[in-house]
């Protein structure tokens, strides 16, 4: 059947190379490669198509073989013609099969600026290939046959892997690596580097992520994302990066302690394995007292999905210096002290975000809360709550919309507030 199939097809004029041949019956047994398999059938169809007399031969199939490049067929043509049969490109893969070799080399080449452990290919054929491929499909009904696109990732993939010393993981590459055969470019991804670790904001006036705003811009000229992401960049060579963080703080908040959690994520690295202490000086060098980092570690992308849903619920410490407008009693200190402990609030968004975020009813826990006086209109307040919760409106009351607040079972209104994130857990 896999011979008969194999002489319509050349006989109807299709020359190919032995590797699109074989192809053709790529998922018909284990142990050959397509140009091996295709080279069998060759054979074979030679054998069928040389007889004991030239009368006899099948100078068409002939034909096809010594276009396709098997040379036995060739021999016999010139002996009999006198002349070299020329040999035609591929009607499939028009030579690609051919440049194996060279294909993997020029990768190699350009990898050599990339550190990587593991590899994958990919590959863009051109249209017309891919055309020409299915044609030959849907018109012999091929139901076994392996595409070019597979076999060029396969095979390239093994002699890049010879070249190199790297090994292949189809799951979790470090370098992803594009053929592009119809532009004839190779397009070098590696995959991003995870780096966890956590940071601490020791000034108030500077926000988390770069600012958008440009007229506001002088006034805050970095951001905790610029500062760390900067050295990073330049130390794995990255072409950028992106940062995630457990929770934010507000611009006006110091984030203390044991600091906030965050996972930088570098795009595009040519490095992989950079000194992470050597980084972390460097950022705390260049921070100039405005940040420190610690516990720099590798991490994975999940790390980042993990962060995030555990921002909403993890326990959170804050340390709160209020002002309000009138004089705080001991009952007052007592009252705060007593209230909150082990205590569901109701948020609705805050009035301050409402612009830019839906307003829903959130429900938050305060574990604790511990006043202390300062002076006769100040105190300090520790507070325990879960993760995601405003604490400045649980101190003001937010108009009504945080229930219960400090200043609502008070009576007071609050002027002035300075908050210090002093733990995450």
């Amino acid at each position: 059947m896999i011979v008969e199939v194999a002489k319509e097809i050349l006989e109807n004029g299709y020359v190919l190379c032995d590797s699109c041949l074989g192809r053709l019956f790529g998922l018909r047994g284990y142990g050959l490669s397509n140009a091996e398999r295709g080279k069998a059938i060759k054979t074979v169809l030679f054998l069928e198509a040389y007889k004991s007399s030239p009368r006899e031969l099948n100078l068409k199939l002939l034909r096809s073989l010594s276009a396709g490049g098997f040379e036995p067929a060739r021999i016999i043509l010139s002996s009999l013609e006198g002349q070299t049969t020329v040999r035609e490109k591929c009607h499939v893969c028009g030579g690609i099969t051919e440049r194996y070799e060279d294909i993997a080399a020029q990768a190699a080449r350009e990898a050599l600026s990339y550190e990587f452990k593991t590899f994958q290919f990919g590959v863009r054929l051109p249209l017309e290939t891919l055309k020409r491929e299915e044609e030959l499909w849907r018109r012999y009904k091929l139901s076994d046959a392996e595409s070019l696109k597979n076999e060029v990732t396969r095979e390239v993939g093994k002699i890049f892997s010879r070249i190199t010393g790297k090994e292949y993981d189809p799951e979790k590459p470090d370098l992803l690596i594009i053929l592009d055969l119809e532009g004839d470019n190779i397009e070098m991804i590696p995959q991003p580097v995870f780096v966890c670790g956590r940071y601490r904001k020791l000034v108030r006036g500077l926000p988390q992520n770069p600012w958008p705003y440009s007229d506001d811009r002088i006034k805050y000229k970095t951001s905790i994302e610029e500062l760390i992401a900067q050295p990073a960049i330049e130390l794995f060579q990255a072409t950028g990066a992106r940062f995630h963080a457990g929770g934010r703080e507000d611009i006006d908040v110091r984030t203390l302690g044991t600091g906030r959690p965050f996972v930088l994520e570098l795009r595009r690295p040519r490095k992989r394995s950079v000194n992470l202490e050597e980084l972390e000086r460097l950022i705390n060098t260049r921070a100039g007292g405005l940040i420190e980092v610690e516990g720099l570690a590798y991490c994975e992308r999940r790390s980042i999905k993990t962060l995030k849903s555990l921002a909403e619920i993890a326990r959170k410490t804050y340390r709160a210096l209020v002002t309000f407008s009138s004089p705080i009693s001991d009952e007052d200190i007592e009252k705060i002290n007593s209230s909150f402990n082990g205590v569901t609030v109701e948020q609705k968004t805050p009035t301050r975000v409402l612009h830019r975020r839906a307003d829903k009813l959130r429900r938050k826990v305060v574990y604790r809360v511990e006043a202390s006086r300062v002076s006769d209109r100040e105190i300090e307040l520790l507070i325990d709550a879960q993760g995601g919760f405003y604490i400045k409106e649980f101190i003001h009351g937010d108009g009504g919309r945080t229930n219960p607040s400090i200043a609502g079972i008070l009576g007071k209104s609050v002027e002035k507030i300075e908050l210090d994130v002093i733990n995450i857990d």
